[in-house]
């Protein structure tokens, strides 16, 4: 063998053995696989089995009866891995960690709620997953896009959320509606102590009278007393940044004692169909945090599939939005045409997704369309704020008494 000889060999077998060094996901793959953590059990598994568990559910088997995804020409089956993470952050952290180094998940879906979703994404961005938050509201969403780089926002601020409703107290003052006294309770974990933070600055600045403002545990269901004291302050609006349970709580508590402001505000939980169910007429005029217009042709599309499938509705503002974001972490895959990460994250960067909430383009990895404010009206949840919301509708005001 000559040296230019020997030369080509010794360069074909280096290839070679750079070409067996790739990674496996380089190749086309044969399978995806996708985890996620989710609360089952505990205190938030109201809210992530209404909004987020069905619609994993839903995808799931959208993605068997088309059988899978498609990856340069060719259809890749999908297999899910799921862990509940009972409510706890310690929980979640430990499956999200299974699901990255023994599961060796390809993709990693967002768990229910605030606290939960700060808990994993700093394992999410360590290892490079796309991390698609439709249920984290703070305002440190400007800082958190800043230190983690595949990570995709799908809600708004809590000061977003909180203008939204001083906005419309502040619309409703300047029409004579209401002369501006407020009562202020909230759940005291991160949502709730954020939320109310943020609205009590603003009415301060608005210069709302605040005649109550007391927070609350989390998982407090007894809060008659609370409701029994603000009714001595004879409030005309009453805003209550809650989670599902003590929303539900809240309402029904109100009622018993005759709590009957002109402005009666819950937030997480109040847009879910539990709400309508458990207080049917007694739900009209209640507002709550967030709304996605039913009203859509897609969305309309969407709700009817989800309850054909699952028999309840589809709440009526992080549902369709979860759902959504899976549509574009898939539509982002088979345009990457690979399971590399990287690559699908910059897909989501760009944007330009159809979805079941219409055309959805990030601007600087945040969807910022969400309405702030919506309220139950004709047995149906409308947004209400801010007024250049997707499908908006005036506020109705007051609210009807509460009917025994």
């Amino acid at each position: 063998m000559n040296k230019r000889t020997t030369l080509t060999w010794l360069a074909t077998a280096a290839g070679l053995c750079a070409l067996a060094a790739l990674p496996a996901h380089a190749a086309d793959p044969t399978e995806i696989r996708i985890g996620y953590a989710i609360s089952k059990t505990g205190p938030y598994a109201g809210g992530a089995s209404t909004t987020v568990l069905p619609n994993y559910q839903l995808w799931q088997q959208d993605l068997e009866k088309s059988g899978g995804m498609l990856i340069n020409g060719k259809r890749v089956p999908v297999k899910f891995v799921e862990y509940d993470d009972r409510s706890s952050s310690e929980e979640g952290v430990r499956a999200v960690e299974r699901l990255v180094n023994q599961d060796k998940v390809d993709f990693i879906l967002p768990p229910w709620g605030t606290a939960m979703n700060l808990a994993v994404a700093p394992i999410l961005d360590r290892h490079g997953y796309p991390h698609l938050t439709t249920t984290m509201i703070t305002d440190r969403i400007p800082q958190l896009r800043e230190r983690w780089p595949n990570t995709f926002f799908f809600t708004l601020t809590s000061t977003d959320y909180a203008n939204g409703v001083i906005d419309l107290l502040t619309r409703l003052r300047s029409e004579g509606k209401i002369k501006g006294d407020v009562a202020i309770v909230n759940v005291a974990d991160q949502f709730g102590v954020e939320l109310s933070k943020a609205a009590r600055d603003g009415l301060k600045k608005g210069n709302f009278n605040v005649v109550y403002d007391q927070s609350y545990p989390l998982g407090s269901q007894d809060l008659q007393s609370i409701l029994n004291e603000v009714k001595r302050r004879d409030p005309e609006v009453f805003l209550a940044f809650s989670y599902p349970p003590d929303t539900l709580a809240l309402t029904d508590q109100a009622r018993a004692v005759g709590f009957n402001p002109k402005l009666f505000y819950t937030a997480i939980g109040t847009v879910f169909p539990v709400f309508k169910d458990r207080f049917g007429a007694n739900a009209e005029g209640v507002l709550g945090l967030g709304g996605v217009s039913p009203e859509l042709p897609v969305t309309k599309a969407y709700r009817a599939r989800h309850l054909e499938v699952f028999k309840k509705e589809a709440d009526y503002n992080g549902s369709a939005v979860t759902y959504a974001t899976l549509q574009v972490l898939q539509q982002a895959i088979e345009r990457a045409n690979s399971i590399e990460r990287k690559a699908v994250s910059a897909e989501i960067g760009k944007g330009g997704f159809n979805t079941v909430i219409g055309p959805v383009t990030l601007k600087n990895r945040i969807w910022s369309e969400a309405s702030s404010v919506g309220q139950w009206q004709n047995g149906q949840f409308q947004p209400v704020s801010p007024a250049n919301a997707i499908g908006v509708k005036p506020v109705a005001l007051p609210k009807p008494a509460w009917k025994q």
